[in-house]
């Protein structure tokens, strides 16, 4: 499937809740050599209300916080300051919840469901993440939840442009979440940590701010970057020549697919100069990000235009896979940052 934007989407505000991470501007790494040391990013959440909540949904939840801030859709108290149901929520995670759920159906056999917390059984939907976060900031726009695989991460980002181009919200909410814990060890067959300090799963969220290009000029907000092309095919060749072809130009980086021996080449299709531009293996810094993976390639390149004052850009999404868990190429999800298009500044000319 390929679908061209009816109306512009751009990115206004990135928020993460990355292990070592101070702030999103460091997301193309290197990770300090002390980051498992750092302080639990879920740590930054106080207040009542979070006892029956899974990792996932908190993680979420302090990634959202700080993308809705800088975005200024809330306030300095956390109060929305657009109508609720102008903004939409997607969030994408393949084993957000899993440990509830572990948990709830190891409860039931051995001791039925009698013994079941009517506090957590609601947490076992698998748009628990989503809802929360709607219900935590009053977000009353569309909610879904997106967990088709490796790369459900860049098809939320595209299901947000569709939301804003369809009229169904001037903003969403993307969240891309997925936590490191014994059930998803257990369900990736993902060893304990063996001692060598490579990462063996992504324990952490990433949060974008999608909104409307006339949204963030009315409002006064400089756009990070806009949403370009997007394409899901089966074949990562097809997927990036379709994509390039509807944007012409130099590629300025290149988020490589997650994949079992690391970084690969860039696939054909990127064009003239794509020799040149930076290459990132996301995956291979933070662990396998399932469902985050997308979201993360998003935010970072979004801000890689401002750390290499390549100027405005475009993001252009190219998601291949078959949707099969064990499909070759189910790990598949890669992004394209080209720069020099014009994203539309706060008055409306591109900055």
């Amino acid at each position: 499937m390929s679908t061209a934007p009816t109306a512009r989407a751009v990115i206004t505000g990135i928020g993460t809740a990355v292990r070592g991470l101070a702030e999103p501007a460091g997301l193309l790494g290197p990770l300090p050599e002390d980051h498992r040391a750092a302080p639990d990013p879920v740590s930054r959440l106080t207040g009542r209300g979070l006892r029956y909540k899974d990792r996932a949904t908190k993680l979420a939840m302090a990634a959202a916080r700080d993308a809705l801030a800088e975005a200024r859709l809330v306030d300095t108290k956390g109060e929305l300051t657009v109508p609720g149901e102008s903004v939409g929520v997607v969030t994408s995670t393949n084993y957000g919840n899993a440990d509830t759920v572990c948990e709830t159906v190891r409860t039931i056999a051995e001791s039925t469901y009698l013994a079941t917390s009517p506090m957590m059984l609601p947490a076992t939907s698998s748009n628990v993440v989503a809802s929360w976060l709607a219900i935590t900031h009053g977000l009353r726009g569309a909610n879904l939840t997106l967990c088709n695989g490796p790369t459900s991460g860049l098809d939320a980002v595209h299901w947000a442009r569709l939301l804003i181009g369809a009229g169904r919200v001037e903003r969403v909410l993307v969240v891309g979440t997925e936590p490191d814990n014994a059930p998803v060890r257990h369900l990736t067959e993902v060893p304990d940590d063996d001692g060598t300090g490579a990462p063996a799963l992504f324990d952490g969220a990433v949060a974008l701010v999608v909104e409307s290009a006339a949204s963030a000029t009315a409002r006064g907000v400089d756009a990070l970057a806009a949403i370009g092309p997007y394409a899901r095919r089966g074949d990562h060749a097809v997927a990036v020549a379709d994509v390039r072809g509807r944007l012409p130009g130099p590629v300025g980086l290149w988020c490589v697919p997650q994949h079992p021996d690391g970084v690969r080449a860039p696939a054909p299709g990127l064009g003239a100069g794509a020799g040149t531009a930076p290459v990132h293996d996301l995956s291979a810094l933070y662990g396998p990000s399932s469902g985050a993976l997308g979201v993360l390639q998003c935010a970072a390149a979004a801000l890689w235009f401002d750390d290499a004052e390549a100027g405005s850009g475009t993001l252009v999404l190219a998601s291949a896979g078959t949707g099969d868990a064990g499909g070759d190429d189910a790990s598949a999800a890669l992004l394209l940052a080209a720069p020099g298009a014009p994203v539309p500044g706060p008055t409306g000319a591109a900055r």
